[in-house]
């Protein structure tokens, strides 16, 4: 009878241990899906023209269910609404440089967030000019926001918009869920552009901003997790610009100053990090370059994982 009951009393202990190293084990698994950094491209065609298919560069990194936005093209908060992010999750914003397919909805950003709910401060880091871009957007948009404060009881706006203008290389950032560093890149002829790398517990993410092969943004990316690199498809350049009135250089600013998607490859390789995601692409509707084209141009110098971008694609 001594012997049934340890025995008993063994299955009964050894039935705890397994239902507490379950509840162990989905207590992490948890609490890694709440700390998990996800990334989503909120949009992806370069240039400022107005796409069918692709929304102006912007992403979005969201990690606690904070929001992170870098770069604010046309379309965002939308494209933000689109993903099933919300809007007054957002804490911070960045934007890489002052080309409109990356700054036109700025401001738009900050305000329909604030119509939607936002009560919380913003922080936004960016080149100059961007606190007089910030009080020039709030100023422009005065009545609506008196109107609402007024009529709605919402809190004012202005209090809550903290930007801080970058003009070197550096850590912008540093909170308990991310550490932000920038590095100026080449895209002439901006002076201040940026590339921005994003390090938390569970990953790392480097944007690259437009520009032309940087040596600064290789060092910037060593080793990151993934980089989502602006790429250019360089014998697409002759049709694209002979659909654009008026500008009589944009071929040359667009070979100056973005990097072809074969030397994104190369950019990749170099940093040595697992995956490169092409975005920003230039051109960004052009039908006769298939996504297998794009892909297989970076594979040439890149063994890693290689993703052609598209909108509201989680990576």
């Amino acid at each position: 009878m001594r012997h049934r009951q340890s025995r008993r009393a063994f299955l009964q202990r050894s039935a705890a241990w397994a239902a507490s190293v379950a509840l162990t084990r989905s207590s992490v698994a948890a609490g890694s899906a709440a700390h998990r950094t996800r990334l989503i491209l909120l949009g992806t065609g370069g240039g400022p023209r107005p796409k069918r298919d692709r929304s102006a560069s912007a992403q979005a990194i969201v990690v606690d269910d904070y929001l992170y936005v870098i770069d604010c093209g046309d379309g965002v908060a939308r494209q933000i609404v689109r993903a099933g992010l919300a809007l007054p999750r957002l804490r911070h914003v960045f934007l890489t440089h002052h080309h409109s397919d990356h700054n036109a909805d700025y401001g738009n950003l900050l305000l329909i967030a604030w119509a939607s709910g936002l009560a919380t401060r913003v922080d936004v880091w960016g080149p100059p000019p961007l606190v007089a871009m910030t009080q020039h957007f709030l100023k422009m948009s005065d009545l609506d926001i008196r109107t609402r404060i007024a009529d709605e009881g919402r809190v004012p706006l202005s209090p809550l918009i903290e930007p801080h203008e970058l003009n070197g290389a550096g850590v912008v950032l540093k909170d308990e869920r991310l550490t932000v560093t920038a590095t100026l890149v080449r895209h002439p002829p901006i002076e201040h552009a940026f590339a921005f790398r994003f390090d938390a517990p569970d990953r790392s993410i480097v944007i690259s901003g437009d520009t032309n092969r940087a040596e600064s943004l290789i060092r910037l990316a060593r080793g990151a997790d993934v980089l989502v690199h602006e790429a250019l498809f360089v014998p697409a350049v002759d049709r694209l610009v002979a659909r654009v009135p008026n500008a009589t250089t944009l071929k040359q600013h667009i070979i100056d100053s973005h990097t072809a998607v074969e030397e994104c490859g190369r950019v990749a390789a170099e940093a040595g990090v697992k995956m490169l995601v092409l975005s920003h692409l230039v051109p960004p509707d052009d039908p006769a370059v298939t996504d297998d084209m794009w892909v297989d141009a970076a594979r040439r110098y890149f063994k890693g994982e290689v993703v052609l971008g598209s909108d509201l694609l989680e990576v």
